[in-house]
C-alpha cells in the first residue's frame, strides 16, 4: 500500500474515532474529494452536515465556508484543516463597508452571496447562493435591493428580475481571470462542444455560454446535455467529479488560470493533523452568529425548484 493510500486509511479511522464527518467543496483537490462523506457546494455541505449526527464536521473548503457550518451547528465542533484558507471575494467587503452602504440607502434590503463572512452576513437582510439568487431577489417586497460582494453575480442577476439593483464592486479573481478569447479559442479547438460557466465570470464571459448556472447545475447540466465535450468555465476542482460522473463525455477547461490557491491549500495531511489534534476549531460568537443564521434562514424559506 502506498503512503497516501495509507494516509487515506488513517483519515478514514481517524474520522470514525472522532465521530467526525468530512465534507470537500467542488473546488478541493481530486485526493480531498475522493475520501470525503459528501462533495458539493459550500451551503448544500453545511446544511447536510447539520443534519447529519456526526459531532465534528472537518469543512474542506475556505473560511467563509467553515463559518456558515458552524452558524448552523452551533453544538458541534467544526474543523478548517487550513486557518489560512480564506475567500479573496469574501475579503473585499467588510462589516464596516456594509454598514455605510446601508447608510446610504435606508429601508433597501441587502442580499448577501453566502461567499461572505458570518459578521457581513449577520447584517445583511437575507443570504443568497448562485443557484437561487435570482428567486431570492424576486422574492423581496422592495422595488430595490442591494448586493454584495459580487458585481458579476449581481450584475447576472440584474439581467433576470425586474428589480432594480445596485450593488458592491467585488468579484472572485479567478473567475475574473477567465477571459473570453480564452473562451473562442476553447470553442475553436474543440468543434460542437458546448460552454457551460459559473455566474460569478465575466459579463462579457457569460455572453459567450449556452449554460449558466452553479457548480451543482454543472453537474445535473453535464448528465443531462447531448454534447459529448463540454468546456467548462468554473475552478478546475469541478472536473474530479464531472468526469467520474460522465465517463463518456470530454470536460474541457475553458482556461489553465481557472485555479484558486485558496482551494488548493487544503492536504490530506492538513486533514489528519486536524482530526489528530482537534485543531483549527471555527466558531461564530452567539450574538453574530444568531443575526447570520437569521439571513440563511430567510433564504432557506424561499421556494426552489432546482
Amino acid at each position: 500500500m502506498s503512503n497516501r493510500e495509507e494516509l487515506k486509511k488513517e483519515i478514514r479511522a481517524l474520522l470514525k474515532e472522532r465521530d467526525a464527518i468530512m465534507i470537500a467543496h467542488n473546488y478541493q483537490r481530486d485526493e480531498v474529494q475522493e475520501i470525503a462523506d459528501l462533495t458539493g457546494d459550500s451551503l448544500a455541505l453545511s446544511r447536510a452536515a447539520a443534519d447529519s449526527p456526526a459531532s465534528v464536521i472537518v469543512f474542506c473548503g475556505v473560511h467563509f465556508m467553515a463559518e456558515s457550518a458552524a452558524i448552523l451547528s452551533p453544538s458541534k465542533t467544526v474543523i478548517l484543516p487550513r486557518m489560512d484558507a480564506g475567500c479573496p471575494m469574501a475579503d473585499m467587503i467588510t462589516p464596516e463597508d456594509l454598514i455605510r452602504e446601508k447608510e446610504k440607502r435606508p429601508g433597501v434590503p441587502i442580499v448577501a452571496y453566502v461567499n461572505t463572512s458570518a459578521e457581513v452576513k449577520a447584517l445583511s437582510d437575507i443570504c443568497c447562493t448562485s443557484a437561487n439568487a435570482v428567486k431570492v431577489v424576486d422574492s423581496l417586497d422592495s422595488p430595490m435591493v442591494y448586493m454584495i460582494p459580487d458585481r458579476n453575480l449581481s450584475h447576472y442577476v440584474s439581467l433576470s428580475t425586474k428589480k432594480r439593483m445596485e450593488w458592491w464592486n467585488g468579484f472572485c479573481p479567478t473567475h475574473e481571470r477567465l477571459k473570453p478569447e480564452d473562451v473562442v479559442k476553447a470553442k475553436k479547438e474543440n468543434p460542437g462542444a458546448v460552454f457551460v460557466c459559473h455566474p460569478e465570470c465575466r459579463p462579457d464571459v457569460v455572453e459567450l455560454a449556452d449554460h449558466v448556472c452553479s457548480t451543482s447545475g454543472m453537474y445535473r447540466y453535464a448528465r443531462a446535455t447531448s454534447a459529448r465535450t463540454i468546456i467548462v468555465g468554473t475552478e478546475m476542482g469541478i472536473l474530479y467529479r464531472l468526469r467520474k460522473e460522465n465517463p463518456d463525455k470530454r470536460f474541457v477547461l475553458a482556461s489553465k488560470a481557472l485555479i484558486c490557491p485558496n482551494m488548493k491549500l487544503t492536504t490530506l495531511e492538513d486533514v489528519a493533523e486536524g482530526l489528530k489534534e482537534m485543531k483549527n476549531i471555527v466558531t461564530v460568537p452567539d450574538d453574530i452568529r444568531i443575526r447570520a443564521k437569521t439571513a440563511l434562514d430567510r433564504m432557506l424559506k424561499v421556494p426552489r425548484d432546482f
